[in-house]
């Protein structure tokens, strides 16, 4: 069985924060692939200062163009309209193989916001949950005994999830797990990186050299 991860986001720019924590997540999932997926119009997020998404999948490939086990889709910018989590998902589930586990891989922040999303109860029926969590203590201060976290995934989503501890995870006898991850913390955010270009100071250390390049090439952000 294939285990197969699902990242979504604007990627504008990727950076290495990004890199990353999805790395640590492949590597503590133990995953065959992750696909990093560039929204076309987020439905939760405005559109001010998005960059053309010819240009921001070009630097999520330039990115990963080394990493065989991270493909990049362009489902999302083939689509019309918002882009929609339940569509993504809808479309891998019927493209991979029947087999195949998948896991939608996103920041706790947003996952805290889930139950605004478009058929987001649905979402929990189709496919597993990696939550990461930027702990300041490091990968042994687990979130999972974290109160407002529990609290939300019981209110929110369904009182019937609750963690065991066997499987690190919180399951429910329907619906999918859900599982939190801490990843390193690390502080870049592409606010960040887009601000220091429009000030004209160095982007160095935040994203991958190639992809400074292509920013700088490209004239973008400015």
């Amino acid at each position: 069985m294939k285990h197969i991860g699902l990242f979504g986001g604007t990627f504008n720019p990727i950076h290495l924060g990004h890199i990353q924590v999805i790395q640590e997540v492949k590597e503590g999932f133990g995953l065959d692939k992750i696909f990093i997926i560039p929204s076309a119009l987020p439905p939760h997020k405005e559109p001010d200062g998005l960059v053309d998404a010819a240009d921001r999948i070009e630097m999520i490939r330039l990115s990963f163009s080394n990493h065989p086990d991270f493909a990049v889709s362009d489902v999302e910018l083939k689509r019309s309209g918002p882009s929609y989590t339940i569509d993504t998902v809808r479309h891998f589930k019927s493209i991979l193989p029947r087999d195949a586990e998948l896991f939608l891989i996103m920041g706790l922040d947003a996952f805290l916001e889930i139950d605004t999303w478009k058929s987001y109860k649905d979402l929990f029926l189709l496919i597993s949950f990696i939550v990461m969590s930027r702990s300041s203590a490091g990968q042994g201060a687990t979130v999972f005994g974290r109160k407002p976290f529990e609290d939300y995934l019981k209110s929110r989503i369904s009182e019937g999830y609750r963690l065991s501890a066997s499987q690190s995870s919180y399951v429910h006898e329907e619906k999918k797990p859900v599982f939190v991850f801490d990843v390193t913390p690390v502080d870049i955010s592409s606010t960040k990186i887009r601000k220091l270009i429009k000030t004209g100071r160095p982007i160095k250390s935040l994203v991958p050299e190639i992809v400074e390049a292509f920013i700088k090439s490209k004239g973008l952000y400015l």
